[in-house]
């Protein structure tokens, strides 16, 4: 199992940090180096920042916004992060959510499964340097009746194929990537309910092109606390507000993924609470409804021997790359939380 570094979002108060912080895990050895990006800074940006100062560590989107791109577009900065970083980039792509997509970007959130299928393959056809043409529900190239004609990438990418990644989290999403993408971007990760809620309909969507889960990297990302075991519940209250948002608040009542995915692992009333006391304005009463278990399976808390465990059991439910979310108000923290993870994944022999 490899690891990986999640900076997260640009403006979040850590940015003097981040590229120290990307910096020791080139150092020391982590895979992948992922940007986020969701209605502040963009990803493109940051991780051609990133990659510019930094030697051996992949550099990826977690993700490019589908409705933020046309496909083409996308293609074209997939192709230019690779040429700059020496083939180091990996393309994550997402459908964000209807808030983001229809009130910052304008764009319907109608058929996403369908949506993003059409993306990759555009976006897949532009890399390749072919001629583009695409007719589709969504995107039809060149459009019809116009000036427009097929044209061609003029860049060409470091590499033959860019790894593409689909953030994912609902049954039919996470089949449908196993069917067209290379890698899986999870979120809110139980090791104990891993199988039942990504790997088992990523592994249909894999046999649906006659493929197995061999070589498709698995890569959730999961925030990691630093601290002694006895102090298990302080460090998992840290995440409390963290939880609290995304399943309660990242959506609204009717079309909250991470709160279905909290239902499917077994967290149906505790849920509900959440996503009422969230929605309502209440968000310390949400934070504080937040099950401690639900904390401490999705998270890498306590000592480097608990976190080494823990990392063993995602391995053994499939995970390939653990993407890291260091906590941590210093880049003292955040430091010593990149090394106890490499330090983890050793005692756990997984290295």
């Amino acid at each position: 199992m490899r690891l990986g570094i999640n900076l997260g979002y640009w403006g979040s108060g850590m940015d003097a940090d981040n590229l120290a912080v990307a910096k020791e895990a080139d150092r020391l050895g982590y895979s992948v180096c992922w940007a986020a990006e969701a209605y502040g800074s963009d990803a493109a940006t940051v991780l051609s920042w990133v990659a510019a100062q930094t030697e051996r560590i992949d550099v990826g989107s977690a993700i490019f916004q589908i409705p933020a791109r046309q496909p083409a577009m996308t293609a074209m900065t997939a192709a230019t992060l690779d040429s700059l970083s020496g083939g180091r980039f990996r393309l994550g792509l997402g459908v964000s959510g209807p808030q983001v997509s229809e009130g910052w970007y304008g764009v319907r959130f109608d058929k996403p499964l369908a949506r993003t299928r059409e993306y990759v393959e555009i976006v897949r056809k532009a890399m390749s340097r072919e001629r583009l043409t695409y007719e589709g529900e969504h995107w039809t190239l060149p459009l019809p009746g116009g000036p427009g004609k097929p044209i061609k990438l003029t860049v060409h990418p470091q590499r033959e194929h860019i790894p593409l990644y689909i953030a994912a989290i609902g049954p039919k999403n996470l089949e449908q990537t196993g069917e067209i993408a290379d890698g899986a971007l999870l979120i809110f990760p139980s090791a104990e309910h891993l199988e039942e809620t990504a790997i088992k309909p990523l592994r249909a969507g894999r046999e649906k092109t006659g493929l197995t889960m061999d070589g498709f990297d698995v890569c959730p990302t999961v925030p990691l606390a630093l601290g002694e075991d006895e102090d298990v519940a302080a460090l998992a209250d840290t995440f409390r507000p963290y939880t609290a948002l995304y399943v309660g608040g990242m959506g609204s009542r009717q079309q909250n993924f991470y709160n279905r995915l909290a239902q499917r692992m077994g967290y149906e009333q505790e849920a509900a609470e959440i996503q009422e006391k969230y929605l309502s304005g209440d968000k310390q009463g949400a934070a504080a409804a937040v099950p401690h278990d639900l904390i401490d399976r999705t998270t890498l808390l306590g000592s480097v021997d608990r976190i080494a465990d823990r990392m063993k059991a995602y391995a053994a439910a499939g995970v390939t790359t653990l993407t890291l979310a260091p906590a941590g108000f210093t880049l003292d923290e955040r430091v010593a939380a990149l090394r106890a993870g490499t330090e983890a994944l050793e005692r756990a022999g997984l290295a």
